[in-house]
């Protein structure tokens, strides 16, 4: 009898078509790998842009499950909604470093550029006086994709409106989880798990304060995540076109066929560019997430029987995803830059002119200025060492031990409808506590699953957070920050909801590694878990009620000094 204490969620969504009981091609005998269907002549035909084209409706579930999915994401969706977009005014001032980037973002819209601010601008820019700038280029750190995006809510709305400079980013944040009802349904083969992951998106107060800050993390978590779901689709698109391309009557081949250019790929590649174009942080990204698609098309031609899988991935498969996501993100983000090309004004534009003979001569003029000022952005990254208050080591970030306050005022309580003595305003970037320190140990039982029987779904959901949290110790001894681990939300939710759907799910069939199918299980393994399906639910509560609590404190609504010192549970979160 197969053990029911270890099984994985399947991934592959060619092995829903699959006979049980029959060895894939090339499979020795006594594998628990299933077949794959023998191909129809009308799938036998079909090509990547139909393949494409199919991937946009997942094809997992059962027909009620399918069902549920435009409702659910809707509903999860019309919640975030609800709790980013009314209230964007609220605070009517320029907040930690929006300071920053919306005037930059005003500015570069505006000129083509960042432009030069006078000291002293952000009380006559919150007054409506937006064009104080002047034309001298001004030093910025961060490429302008994060800047442009926020720079067109302020073109949509207006410039003299907080909603204005927080129009974009609360789009993003409603974007983000829809997107992950999505991809989560995709990798958890679930419609309710993939609304769960959702659900806990978006009443997480770090993503709710980003999504109602104009700063550049959420975004960056947006475009990273849509790249995430883009190689999703693409990963079961592929090994559906790759099941036709090796399937009968075609004979056993060493390395397999190609699968040419795939447009989902594409659309990673795309996203990443904006990514990597907002932060440069999102490198790490495009590193990751390349070796995971590239590990998928493996384990998608083991699966087709292809003898050489690994050898065929790499031949086939990995310089074909170099040139669709690092070559394509490359391009997309030189092409972020056009405004500062085609323009004399910005900062460095004319260096190249300045000192013939110096820097990468062969290079046009324009690009040498541009990677002169490149450099100069890589030196202020790696030597920015200045004391801040909320600066942060990493090891905390996943624990919320020093999250980051954007803002903090004490009004006069006649001014604020506060009843009170004394009251108190702000905007903290502490993501929900029980959500995170849950996910935190989410993330361990992840990593040994990973390890113990090659869990897919956690080494996915491990890759985001792999990205978005390690190479910042490498940093640890600059001004870092815990609200940078936003980007990594979405891939924790992930493990979370992995971890409870796992601790909750009624055995049947075992999954083994790889997803292979084993043998079935006794009536008795069979019955529901109850006791620990009661438990996640009640965590569930816990966490849906600690964000109603918290919320005041991330939408910047006025409270008494009482209440905001009840919610200070931890000596790091003042």
């Amino acid at each position: 009898m197969a053990s029911t204490g270890e099984h994985t969620s399947p991934l592959d969504p060619v092995q829903e078509a699959a006979s049980a009981g029959h060895a894939p091609q090339g499979a020795p005998a006594g594998s628990t790998e299933t077949a794959e269907v023998a191909p129809s002549p009308r799938h036998a035909v079909a090509g990547p842009a139909t393949t494409w084209l199919a991937s946009l409706v997942p094809p997992h579930g059962s027909a009620a499950d399918r069902r549920l999915a435009l409702p659910l994401t809707a509903l999860v969706g019309a919640l975030a909604a609800a709790l980013r977009l009314p209230g964007l005014d609220r605070p009517g001032v320029l907040v930690f470093d929006e300071t920053y980037y919306v005037k930059d973002a005003w500015s570069l819209v505006s000129l083509g550029y960042e432009g030069e601010w006078p000291d002293g601008a952000d009380a006559a820019f919150e007054a409506g006086d937006v064009d104080g700038f002047d034309e001298r280029g001004s030093y910025v750190v961060h490429p302008p994709v994060g800047k442009l995006l926020i720079g067109a809510g302020m073109r949509l709305v207006g410039a003299g409106t907080p909603i204005g400079w927080r129009l974009a980013t609360a789009v993003a944040g409603v974007v983000a989880v829809l997107v992950l009802v999505r991809v989560g349904r995709r990798l958890l083969r679930s419609t309710w798990a993939g609304a769960a992951a959702a659900l806990l998106l978006a009443v997480d107060g770090s993503a709710i304060a980003h999504s109602r800050t104009a700063l550049l993390d959420g975004l960056l978590m947006t475009l990273l995540l849509g790249a995430f779901a883009a190689l999703v689709a693409d990963r079961d698109a592929a090994a559906a076109l790759l099941a036709r391309r090796t399937g009968p009557p075609r004979a056993p081949t060493t390395l397999g066929p190609g699968l040419g250019v795939r447009p989902w790929r594409l659309v990673a590649g795309l996203l990443l560019g904006l990514a990597v174009g907002t932060k440069w942080s999102a490198l790490f990204f495009v590193a990751a997430l390349g070796l995971l698609s590239v590990g998928w098309d493996a384990l998608a031609r083991r699966r087709a029987g292809v003898r050489s899988w690994w050898a065929g991935a790499l031949v086939r498969d990995a310089p074909v995803a170099f040139a669709s996501l690092v070559g394509l993100a490359a391009v997309v983000y030189v092409a972020s830059w056009t405004g500062w090309l085609r323009t004399t004004g910005g900062y460095g534009r004319t260096w190249a002119g300045d000192h013939p003979g110096e820097g990468v001569t062969w290079l046009p003029e324009g690009l040498r200025s541009l990677w002169k000022y490149h450099q100069d952005m890589w030196g202020f990254h790696t030597g920015l060492t200045a004391e801040h208050p909320y600066a942060a080591h990493p090891a905390g970030w996943l624990l919320q031990l020093r999250p980051t306050t954007f803002f903090y005022e004490s009004p006069e309580p006649a001014q604020q409808w506060c009843a009170a003595d004394r009251c108190s305003q702000t905007v903290t970037s502490l993501g929900n506590p029980v959500l995170w320190w849950l996910a935190a140990a989410a993330v361990l039982v992840c990593a040994w699953w990973v390890v113990r029987r090659r869990d897919e779904v956690a080494l996915a959901a491990l890759a985001g957070i792999a990205a978005g949290w390690l190479p910042w110790f490498a940093y640890a001894h600059r001004t870092i920050f815990t609200f940078y681990a936003v980007v990594v939300l979405p891939w924790l939710v992930l493990c979370l909801v992995h971890v409870a759907r796992e601790a909750t799910r009624a055995r049947g069939p075992a999954d083994g590694p790889l997803g292979a199918r084993t043998a079935h299980v006794t009536h008795a393994d069979a019955d529901p878990p109850l006791v620990r399906r009661a438990v996640v639910v009640g965590l569930l509560v816990v966490v849906l009620g600690v964000s109603a609590w918290f919320l005041p404190l991330w939408t910047g609504q006025v409270v008494p000094f009482r209440f905001w010192q009840l919610h200070m549970w931890l000596p790091g979160w003042v």
